[in-house]
């Protein structure tokens, strides 16, 4: 009994001590030193941060990013794949922030929504070749079967003679397996609402644009 008595006592004096020889540390730091010490903290270069997510009204002009979303709380839709980036080209002080993605496009994206900092690794993931079909079998993808080789019940262009797509003297137009045309910009994917304001066009596109405006131009000048 006296022994165990003896036992508590010095535990509670063991435990004393050591809260005090904490608070007197704690104590000889300045308040000054502290200080100092939780400001660089809060106001650290955020681009040695890899890895973090935040708002990007958080980051700063010229900020490497990835995984960005949409809109907010939506999750990561932008900038996702192996070895890609994107990047702040104005700082993010009003309710939108223009990035720059990874295809050239400059787009005006909320400031609420997060993204995470750094690229997406594994950057040579373009350079791997595939040794065999069956590899590609392996990584879950499924061999594609051009519409010119199928029966006309599975496919618009099945059929016919030779690689013909089965449309009289001068060939049919291109379709898709469910018939709707493929060529001339003819709109075959969900009407969606473009959200997010876009302000440089593609190659592409840029392209289209000059094409069409030469033709019109030359088209005046032949009615004149």
């Amino acid at each position: 009994m006296a022994a165990s008595m003896l036992r508590g006592r010095t535990l509670n004096l063991f435990t004393n001590g050591l809260r005090r020889f904490s608070s007197d540390v704690a104590n000889a730091v300045p308040y000054n030193t502290r200080e100092s010490m939780m400001n660089q903290m809060m106001y650290s270069d955020i681009n040695s941060q890899i890895g973090s997510c935040m708002p990007l009204s958080a980051m700063r002009i010229g900020t490497i990013i990835h995984n960005i979303e949409l809109n907010p709380g939506q999750g990561g839709k932008l900038v996702r794949a192996a070895g890609t980036s994107a990047k702040i080209l104005k700082e993010p002080t009003s309710a939108y922030c223009l990035i720059q993605l990874p295809s050239g496009v400059k787009k005006l994206i909320d400031s609420r929504c997060r993204a995470t900092i750094g690229t997406v690794s594994n950057p040579s993931h373009g350079d791997c070749t595939l040794r065999k079909a069956g590899q590609s079998r392996w990584l879950g993808r499924r061999p594609v079967v051009r519409g010119v080789a199928m029966n006309p019940i599975d496919h618009p262009h099945g059929g016919g003679e030779g690689k013909s797509k089965s449309g009289g003297r001068w060939g049919r137009g291109s379709l898709t397996p469910w018939g709707k045309p493929t060529k001339s910009g003819y709109k075959t994917g969900p009407l969606k609402r473009r959200k997010g304001h876009r302000l440089r066009r593609r190659k592409k596109e840029e392209g289209r644009r000059k094409k069409e405006e030469g033709r019109r131009k030359e088209g005046k000048r032949r009615g004149n």
